[in-house]
């Protein structure tokens, strides 16, 4: 079997109970198989980027896996698909969206996958909860390139994750 490899993974989602939709989707990914979830940032409320609709809730975690890339995955689609989640159009408001951000010091580019994550650095809604659980990976130019994007860490019933 292979090493453990932290994987961390972007959650959003801005359609339905969006916020009961991320908590859950932690939960879930924190009970895959060969999986065990080593940190989970605060759940942040943030304006869509590049889209319409509602606010989004939006958490990070890390998880110690054992799966590769494309495994990994390919079982984060199926959650995204067992929450509803369609893909009319690129950025369409969404039930439930999980993204790889980084595999371990992985480099991937394939059609189905890249990683790290092409824009995460453009993202308020990943640097932040991501400086919640890995500071040392999020420099503090990285935050000052998003600083315009509204973000807000979730102060509603339950907003801490943990």
């Amino acid at each position: 079997m292979r090493a453990p490899v932290i994987a961390t993974i972007g959650l959003g989602a801005n359609l339905g109970d969006a916020r009961q939709t991320v908590r859950d989707a932690i939960q879930a990914i924190a009970a895959f198989e060969h999986c065990q979830l080593h940190a989970a940032s605060a759940l942040y409320c943030s304006a869509p980027v590049d889209s319409s609709g509602p606010d989004y809730f939006n958490a990070v975690l890390q998880i110690a896996t054992r799966l590769t890339a494309p495994d990994l995955l390919r079982r984060l689609h199926a959650l995204e698909r067992g929450a509803g989640r369609e893909r009319p159009y690129r950025n369409a408001p969404r039930t439930l969206d999980l993204d790889i951000l980084l595999y371990g010091d992985g480099n991937i580019d394939s059609d189905t996958l890249t990683i790290p994550h092409p824009r995460m650095r453009q993202r308020a809604f990943v640097l932040r909860p991501l400086a919640d659980i890995a500071p040392a990976l999020v420099s503090s130019e990285d935050l000052r390139a998003v600083a315009d994007q509204t973000i807000t860490r979730d102060t509603g019933p339950t907003g801490a994750l943990a």
